[in-house]
């Protein structure tokens, strides 16, 4: 399918001009080349023009928590379904607002400040008819369909939040992360826990040296999933009749083939597919490991070794439905030893805390998605998203609860901390630089998965040496007429 908006393909003579080149290796927008404070140019009080591709489901829920900061208005809404029940209340119900009514002879008139958003069904015509007129992009589609756009949506010098996990292939999160430098924006993956409790508590207990000498940590996630009971036994991809005004050839994006329409992909069932989703591991890991990660300075790993798998689907099409993967991280530094993390997806896969780290037999089963990290002198227990680590066992933790180093509690949240961020008053928590490597851990882990036994992965060339079909799949083909966005 040959893109149709009319700036593609982007030369690199056009793409140094919408971006403002200075330097012949590096590319960046004039806002940031000259110093300038806010990379929008925007008085404090004024609001960020948002873009969202994807506005159904997570995409919705995201356009809400943006909208409640007060800090941007929604002036363009893409989506492949727009009709659908699932994209309704995006496009017609606005609540954009928390300010108290305008009072008018004595009767309070609702607030009506809300922008009426342009509506499209695809975003190369969007971003040609109204890239003037938006500062920053959501980009909430399926994983599958993160790439394109956010390439572009940089390209045009536009600041982006995109959902997790940030691609689906380990060459794409390379790609994005490499413009996300090259170009300048604020960038944000969706892991919203990034800006919660734990993140401080995380920075500040490496900083203090409590969490050090981290060796072994391990990360599950126990709930049943929406492949479970039919995944292993599909042999192909069902389908059914197309209804209402679905795009589905726009649907596939950079997909390579093009499969039948039907409820097991759209509007939520992607997932579950190699060729679409991220399965379990791809879906949750960057909510349980991304502290860990991050303030551990885990890299990329050398090896992933498949433990177990259960409920295979034998035609690789569909994710097993358990699955136990370790990956072996190398020493990277003084206090930073070699580490395996080993993660347990599936109802009945659980994990053990050993006795000597719990003060009863119960605390012993870790269910429910978290975490556990281990070091010789202290053993750390956590949860998901941004729920704190706990010391356990208890006694342990109320021997050092005294002297254990305080973190701030009043921060701005994941969607907040972008705006302020496009605004040039923060940080964004979770750029590219930081999400990118993280997704391209999940990315091997899903390889993994789906092949089995055991991945040798050359850390410094970044490369498979081992499965030849694997390293393939760390930089498929794109479907014809979408290689251009992988030339940004």
């Amino acid at each position: 399918m040959k893109p149709q908006h009319t700036r593609q393909p982007l030369s690199r003579r056009s793409f140094l001009k919408t971006s403002s080149a200075f330097g012949a290796l590096t590319i960046l927008p004039s806002y940031i080349a000259l110093g300038n404070q806010s990379s929008t140019g925007l008085a404090p009080s004024e609001k960020i023009r948002l873009a969202i591709i994807g506005i159904g489901n997570q995409g919705n829920r995201d356009r809400k928590s943006l909208l409640s900061s007060g800090l941007c208005d929604v002036v363009a809404l893409c989506d492949i379904d727009m009709n659908a029940a699932h994209t309704h209340e995006a496009r017609y119900v606005h609540r954009l607002t928390r300010k108290p009514p305008v009072v008018k002879d004595g009767e309070a008139i609702p607030e009506q400040s809300h922008i009426q958003a342009s509506a499209y069904t695809d975003f190369r015509k969007m971003f040609d008819d109204m890239a003037d007129d938006i500062d920053a992009v959501l980009i909430a589609t399926p994983d599958h369909s993160h790439f394109a756009a956010t390439m572009l949506a940089m390209s045009l010098g536009k600041h982006v939040f995109v959902e997790k996990p940030l691609a689906h292939t380990f060459a794409q999160c390379e790609r994005l992360m490499d413009l996300a430098a090259r170009s300048g924006v604020v960038t944000q993956m969706g892991n919203q826990g990034h800006s919660g409790p734990n993140y401080f508590q995380f920075k500040a207990w490496s900083e203090a040296g409590i969490i050090k000498d981290i060796t072994r940590i391990t990360a599950h996630m126990n709930i049943k999933r929406r492949w479970h009971g039919w995944g292993s036994t599909a042999n192909s991809y069902p389908s059914e009749p197309i209804s209402g005004n679905i795009q589905w050839e726009q649907w596939h994006d950079v997909v390579a083939t093009e499969r039948p329409f039907s409820n097991k992909l759209h509007p939520q069932q992607w997932r579950s597919w190699y060729e679409f989703g991220s399965g379990c591991f791809g879906d949750w890991a960057p909510h349980i490991l991304d502290t860990s990660h991050r303030f551990l300075q885990l890299g990329l790993p050398k090896r992933i070794v498949t433990l177990d798998r259960g409920g295979i689907n034998p035609y690789d099409l569909v994710y097993p439905e358990s699955s136990t993967i370790r990956f072996d991280f190398p020493e990277r530094g003084p206090n930073l030893p070699a580490c395996e993390v080993t993660w347990y997806d599936g109802v009945n896969n659980i994990p053990k805390l050993d006795a000597r780290y719990s003060d009863s037999e119960e605390e012993q089963t870790l269910l429910g998605p978290g975490k556990e990290l281990y070091s010789e002198e202290l053993v750390f227990k956590g949860g998901h998203h941004g729920q704190p680590l706990q010391i356990v066992p208890r006694s342990k933790f109320l021997d050092m609860r005294a002297s254990l180093p305080l973190f701030p509690q009043k921060n701005s949240n994941h969607y907040a901390n972008f705006l302020l961020a496009c605004k040039g008053e923060e940080s964004p928590r979770s750029p590219f630089s930081v999400s990118g490597t993280l997704t391209q851990v999940m990315t091997l882990g899903i390889l993994a998965q789906r092949f089995g036994g055991q991945i040798e992965f050359d850390r410094h060339n970044k490369r498979i040496t081992n499965n030849p079909a694997a390293n393939t799949l760390l930089d498929p083909a794109p479907r014809k007429g979408w290689e251009s966005y992988y030339k940004l």
